[in-house]
């Protein structure tokens, strides 16, 4: 730690005072902005997904930096814990009654300008700049997905390699992460496992639209999701192992950290 940072700290724990930790906070934002600045640019291919349950909300995001080596430091894990609860506050604030499921998507501006809290002190971007002042990578909030369903349905999750720590309550983190929409009209007693298993094939194979029970089975290159071979029994399609469940799947959101980045780079 610098002189001035230590002097800094010193000033804090003399005086106690909410202005100096304010002050303290805006000089590292301005030092944090002044470093995002410099790094500009640079390509953040590595990250993380973040994922958060509350009640009927469900959240995906994605966070980038640098390197992995960055990826798994606490500071930045804590910097896409602040973005998942961002965007958890951003749906749970949606009032409308609901008689069927509702998802949206926020990109990288629209992350940046949500609030911290519901007091709304401080916003992600100033976050994201202080997390850059600390860690010295670029980084950018690159993407958003939210849920929130009514009685009937359920969100199934699953995050691939996920990293589960005491320090971030209910966030699980990890590479890849799938939601998974189900109706259900009466709910079995294993839909969390039943969730999780149709995450799993979502973040597998990829699937680009849910189709219909009526499709034809596909091969490996089929992109509709109830047409292709389940990933956990090949012998059968996702269809075949859904029907029998007692649910109905209506929509999915897929997420891989650092998809797109070598498309933008190539164009």
């Amino acid at each position: 730690m610098s002189l001035l940072w230590s002097l800094r700290l010193g000033l804090v724990a003399r005086t106690g005072s909410r202005a100096a930790e304010t002050w303290l906070q805006q000089q590292a934002q301005k030092e944090g902005w002044s470093k995002a600045a410099k790094l500009h640019g640079r390509k953040t291919r590595e990250g993380l997904i973040g994922l958060l349950q509350e009640g009927n909300a469900t959240v995906l995001v994605e966070v980038n930096c640098e390197t992995d080596f960055v990826s798994r430091n606490v500071k930045f894990q804590q910097l896409v814990q602040q973005v998942a609860l961002g965007t958890m506050l951003h749906c749970q604030s949606q009032q409308d009654q609901l008689s069927t499921y509702r998802k949206g998507f926020l990109d990288s501006k629209a992350l940046s300008g949500l609030p911290t809290g519901p007091d709304q002190e401080g916003f992600l971007k100033d976050q994201l700049a202080l997390a850059i002042g600390k860690l010295g990578e670029n980084m950018i909030l690159k993407r958003a997905a939210w849920v929130k369903v009514p009685s009937g349905f359920y969100v199934g999750s699953y995050v691939h390699g996920a990293i589960h720590s005491p320090s971030l309550h209910n966030l699980v983190l990890g590479k890849y992460g799938a939601l998974v929409i189900c109706e259900t009209a009466e709910q079995p007693a294993n839909l969390e496992d039943l969730g999780r298993h149709l995450g799993q094939h979502v973040v597998g194979m990829a699937p680009l639209s849910v189709g219909s029970l009526d499709d034809e089975p596909g091969g490996e290159a089929e992109t509709k999701m109830l047409s292709q071979p389940y990933l956990l029994d090949p012998s059968i399609t996702l269809g075949q192992y859904v029907q029998p469940q007692g649910v109905s799947i209506v929509d999915f959101v897929r997420f891989e950290c650092g998809e797109g980045e070598e498309v933008a780079e190539a164009e």
